[in-house]
């Protein structure tokens, strides 16, 4: 970097980042659903020892391949079942995605590039938070970006067996994350790739792929899994094929359909505090990204991903915020060449536009309270808006020091306040959401009836499904009248459930000793129908009893 950042202070930077970046991994409580959902189907595989057919609540669960499920179990079996072990997957692999963008910036742009790219993705607001929460997008992001890092380093090559061997581990990527999502880890990267050929107008580069050994290492990598458990599980292909991609895509069956604007004030704050530097990458990257015919374009073919990334979320039927995060390395990767080649001076005025971002973000939580929706929130998030102001003063703090610097033409330095700081406020912010946690798990429920609970003891879920409960509770459920995301798992297996209140009604009356949970509200119907119950815990949202 400018004003050159000795080896050995980088590596205690890169230490600076790994103790910020894996410091709150068990301070927060699990929340629900994906966090809860996705602590509990591994403890299941683990408990079982059956690695080969995914299961929730005890039932099938064929929504995505199980790469992250045998992590999580294999870390479940070596270190304990702990928050920190059902996050780990998801950290590592957040952090591993820091370190390969560096790589790929050294090999791609040289050593200020790499290290400004690291630094943005190690402080982008979206892949610090999806980085530190429970889901399967972080893993999947990390092999996609494997399998294009492998990519570009392979078209780099003009000798054939060093381009071999990074076309093969490109391959190798791509399966394993096919193994993370499904089909969108080869399907993603082929259409960037053909969108690519047809801009550029050149199609060498697919004589360039070293389809043999690559498809062999794909194959070997990707599909034994597949072939076990269609083996073992015959309703699996119509369930994870068509319904949970092409269903998923085109259609708005989950409940998770938005607007094609959904994700444009997901990338503006996704970015912060590096988004107007993002627009001024790409834009400079299309217009300066011209290379003879002949030569791979890495920075044209990093800019259609990301853009494809974007469309292709975007017209989707099915949206999340965290459908975005493959595009994060990638534009670290652009923005980070961008940096080392831009004056100073241009960067503090697009770092500038953050500042009264924060600013009103400051001005949000001081008031944070006033956002509550019910008496529960009312009384939580007031504790939560300590952490975001606190958040918030971190943030705006780096943001004026690092444009001082900026503004004494001490570029990388000020990059490094600008990342720690940002990087920092963002974590404050997550770990203060441990306030209010209480809305969206049920901890505290599983630490109030945990004397009551026995491994031999009945216990059924009325009218409602706890994703967090499972996992605290170390058990099942049966549950009472509710399908949601259980509805295939139950139809393969409806021996497992109880259909109607009624029927439950006869159940419970037939047991020495039960306990139930359910919302509330069903509280008094079961009342009504005659059953005999002892409240054991309440709050405004569950009560759970016990057979008296």
């Amino acid at each position: 970097m400018s004003n050159r950042i000795s080896t050995k202070q980088a590596w205690w930077l890169v230490v600076a980042i790994a103790l910020i970046w894996f410091a709150n991994l068990e301070y927060r409580t699990l929340i629900k659903p994906d966090e809860g959902r996705y602590a509990e189907i591994p403890r299941e595989m683990a408990v079982s020892g059956d690695w080969v057919t995914p299961r929730l609540n005890g039932l099938k669960y064929f929504e995505k391949p199980p790469l992250q499920y045998w992590a999580t179990a294999t870390a479940y079996t070596l270190l304990g079942e702990h928050q920190w072990t059902s996050r780990l997957w998801t950290g590592l692999t957040g952090f591993a995605g820091i370190l390969l963008v560096w790589f790929a910036g050294l090999r791609l742009f040289g050593r200020e590039a790499a290290g400004y790219a690291a630094l943005l993705l190690s402080s982008s607001l979206l892949y610090v938070l999806m980085g530190h929460i429970n889901t399967l997008d972080m893993g999947v992001t990390f092999f996609l970006t494997l399998g294009i890092v492998g990519l570009l380093l392979g078209q780099a090559q003009a000798d054939t067996t060093k381009q071999r061997n990074w076309m093969v581990l490109a391959w190798a990527g791509l399966a394993l994350a096919m193994l993370s999502k499904g089909l969108m880890g080869l399907v993603l990267p082929g259409a960037a790739l053909f969108i690519y050929c047809v801009v550029q107008r050149d199609f060498s580069v697919l004589k360039r792929m070293h389809w043999l050994p690559g498809l062999a290492v794909f194959f070997v990598i990707a599909v034994p899994w597949f072939v076990l458990v269609m083996k073992a599980n015959p309703e699996f292909f119509e369930r994870f094929f068509i319904y949970e991609h092409y269903t998923r895509f085109t259609t708005k069956d989950l409940g998770r359909y938005q607007p094609w604007y959904y994700f444009i004030p997901i990338l503006l704050a996704g970015a912060l505090p590096w988004t107007v530097l993002m627009f001024d990458t790409l834009f400079r990257t299309l217009r300066n990204s011209g290379l003879p015919d002949k030569m791979f374009n890495t920075r044209r073919f990093l800019l259609i991903w990301a853009v494809f990334i974007y469309v292709f979320f975007s017209v989707s039927g099915s949206k999340l915020p965290s459908y975005l995060l493959p595009m994060f390395p990638a534009l670290a990767l652009l923005m980070g060449k961008r940096i080392a080649e831009m004056r100073e001076r241009v960067l503090f005025w697009q770092v500038a536009p953050a500042v009264p971002v924060v600013l009103v973000l400051l001005g949000l939580a001081l008031n944070v309270g006033k956002l509550a929706d019910t008496p529960n929130q009312a009384g939580l998030y007031p504790h939560y808006g300590a952490w975001l102001v606190a958040a918030a003063l971190v943030s705006l703090a780096g943001l004026l020091a690092g444009m001082l610097l900026l503004w004494r033409e001490k570029k990388s330095v000020a990059v490094i306040v600008l990342a720690l700081s940002a990087l920092l406020a963002a974590q404050i912010g997550l770990s203060g959401y441990e306030t209010v946690a209480r809305e969206r798990s049920a901890r505290h429920i599983a630490e109030a009836i945990r004397s009551e609970v026995k491994a031999d003891v009945p216990f059924y879920s009325v009218l409602t499904y706890e994703q967090t409960l499972p996992f605290y509770l170390k058990r099942t459920f049966t549950l009472v009248q509710f399908q949601d995301e259980m509805a295939f798992g139950i139809k393969q297996e409806p021996q497992r459930w109880i259909p109607t209140q009624e029927e439950f009604a006869k159940v419970w009356a037939a047991q020495r000793e039960a306990l139930a949970i359910m919302p509330v509200y069903a509280y008094a119907q079961l009342q009504q129908q005659g059953l005999e119950m002892k409240i054991i815990f309440e709050d405004t949202q569950h009560i759970v009893v016990k057979k008296p």
